[in-house]
């Protein structure tokens, strides 16, 4: 999708010696795929402490399909 894009060239051009890229497009490409990722990073992060797990889980005995001992 061809878009035209108002960016600051010092960012730009910072970012192209930062990220040892070619293009401009390959840059912003780059700089896009980055900020997804740390979004997403964020959300996992969130979830932390979020979960609770059986304290008597043995996944050894599940990975074979046996009941937990009791």
């Amino acid at each position: 999708m061809a878009t035209n894009l108002a960016i600051d060239d010092r960012l730009l051009q910072e970012a192209l010696r930062t990220g040892g890229l070619r293009t401009k497009k390959e840059t912003v490409t780059k700089a896009l795929k980055e900020f997804i990722d740390r979004r997403r990073q964020r959300k996992v992060l969130k979830a932390f402490g979020t979960f609770q797990f059986r304290s008597d889980w043995d996944h050894k005995q599940d990975r074979h399909g046996r009941e937990p001992r009791r």
